[in-house]
């Protein structure tokens, strides 16, 4: 049986895929590589204080809000 073409596959195939055939480490790769490529490369500081803790938890709850 051959492999299938993980680069001609679409983001939801490939990860369909991946979770079907965890022991597939080149499909992971190809998963991970493909998936680190399309993240933001913007990077945040570790909150110093509570209110910048809280100040993130807020900001997360608004993504998960708008997520739904």
């Amino acid at each position: 049986m051959s492999k299938p073409d993980f680069n001609s596959m679409a983001k939801s195939e490939l990860r369909a895929y991946v979770i079907a055939h965890p022991d597939d480490k080149t499909a992971f790769s190809v998963f991970v590589d493909r998936f680190t490529a399309d993240a933001s490369p913007e990077t945040f500081d570790v909150p110093q204080s509570k209110s910048g803790i809280e100040k993130i938890d807020n900001l997360i709850q608004q993504k998960v809000q708008q997520i739904k």
